[in-house]
């Protein structure tokens, strides 16, 4: 059983498209399928345009699910709802605006079957502005050299995987972003797959220059849960100590010119400066040994009682 989520907003004129593609496509593989569209609050006429078409799909009641938010949530809790309403043993991820193609499909449950947990999609030629790549690129240097990432494009929207994947995944806001690397970290079997990545020829993009920003805290995010959620101590602690050692040094220093020779403190602003990345330094340190405490009491609760 095949679940194709598709989460979108306000793509009136290719959500029918798509879905017509989409179901000869999955008639096709001869498999039992069904298309998960998931309406994040669309305020034009996305589902209406839809239903009007419906009778033209030649598909059947079970075949196709259609979930509406009352409001915008964003992709993250609409891929969540789609999951939730989906019973598929195989989940494939999909974007609503025409960019990637139903026919790449195969592809990705080939992978599946060959016994691999997560495919990942791959655009070769991006059809993307310039800024769009831009960041795309950016994103994934970052993660290569923080995170270790295994993949070549992790933004990219289309995604096969097996529902076990999602049972230690939730989705909320921008975190949908790093399901591919949570997976990898959980020790599944991943692969890529070339995808044909299609121009947008209806609607506007949702990505906008404001999203740059947000991208690289949400990369930031990604790289304390994933690298250091179980150890955070090495995470502040290398911080903290950083600073403790620094500001220990400059007031060490300034005492030794205040012992040798006889130079007045209360002229040296450095002095004030030295105290407060001693006191920070161990203010963030203490954080991190708070956080250890939190992660040492959550696995001993998880333990079984004997």
């Amino acid at each position: 059983m095949i679940s194709v989520i598709i989460p979108f907003h306000n793509e009136e004129k290719n959500i029918p498209v798509l879905v017509k593609e989409l179901s000869v496509v999955l008639q096709g593989l001869k498999r039992e399928f069904e298309i998960v569209l998931v309406d994040d609050g669309s305020n034009d006429s996305s589902i209406s345009n839809l239903k009007s078409q419906i009778s033209n799909l030649n598909l059947k009641s079970e075949n196709l699910k259609i979930i509406k938010h009352r409001k915008r949530f964003g992709k993250g809790e609409a891929l969540k709802t789609g999951i939730d309403n989906s019973s598929g043993t195989v989940i494939i991820f999909m974007d609503g605006d025409l960019q990637d193609d139903p026919n790449d499909l195969n592809k990705f449950l080939k992978k599946i079957d060959k016994g691999y947990d997560f495919v990942n999609g791959v655009r070769k030629e991006r059809k993307d502005s310039l800024l769009i790549k831009f960041y795309s690129k950016t994103a994934g240097f970052l993660l290569k050299k923080l995170l270790r990432s295994p993949f070549t494009d992790i933004n990219c929207g289309l995604k096969a995987f097996k529902r076990q994947v999602v049972n230690n995944f939730t989705f909320y806001g921008n975190n949908f972003r790093f399901f591919p690397l949570a997976v990898y970290y959980q020790g599944y079997k991943v692969t890529e797959v070339p995808v044909n990545n299609r121009p947008r020829i209806h609607g506007q993009t949702k990505f906008g220059s404001g999203k740059l920003f947000v991208g690289l805290f949400d990369t930031l995010t990604a790289y304390f849960l994933y690298r250091f959620s179980e150890k955070p101590l090495h995470f502040f602690g290398t911080i903290g100590g950083i600073l403790f050692l620094a500001g220990f040094i400059i007031d060490l220093y300034l005492a030794y010119e205040r012992i040798f020779f006889n130079v007045l403190l209360y002229r040296r602003p450095l002095l004030w400066l030295g105290i407060l990345m001693i006191i920070i330094g161990i203010q963030i340190v203490m954080t991190g040994i708070i956080g250890e405490l939190i992660v040492y009491l959550n696995k001993k609760s998880d333990k079984p009682s004997s």
